[in-house]
């Protein structure tokens, strides 16, 4: 939904594909669901998105931490948690640097993994009214 949405509002966005970034962050003991760079290809991503259908693990947050990637977006319990990068800790925030107009509470209510084809249908259409 992000790609979707990016592609509605003429966002820039670039999926992070097989990287250096994705080697690096296998030898930490992480295989992030999806990552993206706004603008353009940097060293690290912009956003990395990670989906928990389980608790427990590692603690991916200490690994981005320690990978100095600026936000990370987790869907977890029905909900989307967005984390900034706030010098070498993260925070919970409601507003993205690189996608400044979503609101992950609205872009959550789409997120029906057993309903996938439907959902990104209606959410399109509500991006679009």
């Amino acid at each position: 939904m992000i790609e979707r949405i990016n592609e509605e509002v003429d966002i820039p966005l670039h999926g992070y594909g097989s990287t250096t970034f994705r080697q690096e962050a296998k030898a930490r003991g992480l295989e992030p669901d999806e990552y993206y760079c706004v603008d353009s290809l940097k060293e690290l991503p912009d956003l990395a998105i990670e989906v928990n259908l389980t608790s427990g693990g590692v603690d991916k947050l200490a690994v981005y931490q320690g990978l100095g990637v600026p936000e990370v977006l987790i869907w977890q319990n029905d909900q989307l948690i967005l984390y900034d990068l706030w010098g070498i800790t993260y925070r919970e925030s409601v507003d993205s640097q690189f996608f400044p107009d979503l609101d992950w509470t609205f872009l959550a209510q789409y997120i029906r993994p057993q309903e996938q084809p439907q959902a990104i249908k209606e959410f399109l259409q509500a991006i679009r009214s």
